[in-house]
């Protein structure tokens, strides 16, 4: 048997504006969006595969911590492209600072934070 990784969920502040940067920046599409659990919000965005649930429960509360030292935290978000130059264009014209560029084997990346502090990983793979 093989699995493989279907979606993730987490806690953004504003569901249809993380959702239209990620469809605007990686080509994703909205899967599905509507009412959720504790009188909150998702939206489901990516592909027909695989994507990211995205969700808020209207008045999220602010992340306190470094994620990384915290168990449970969310790190980073990986997104494999294509094209690592056109898409580092893209991010910076979407108003985020690419950083941490790193070029080892296998593959070439840079890293981004988007409005609520949460961290993407850009790779490309030769």
């Amino acid at each position: 048997m093989t699995a493989h990784l279907e979606h993730t969920n987490f806690t953004v502040a504003n569901v249809d504006a993380t959702a239209e940067w990620m469809c605007d920046l990686f080509g994703w599409q909205i899967r599905w969006a509507g009412p959720s659990i504790d009188n909150g919000r998702s939206v489901h965005v990516g592909t027909k595969d695989h994507y990211l649930a995205l969700y808020s429960p209207g008045n999220p509360h602010k992340a306190t911590d470094n994620n990384y030292k915290t168990i449970g935290g969310l790190n980073h978000v990986g997104v494999v492209v294509d094209d690592i130059d056109a898409m580092e264009e893209k991010v910076k014209a979407a108003g985020f600072v690419p950083q941490n560029h790193a070029d080892y084997e296998p593959g070439k990346r840079f890293y981004f934070h988007d409005h609520d502090g949460i961290e993407y990983e850009v790779v490309a793979y030769s």
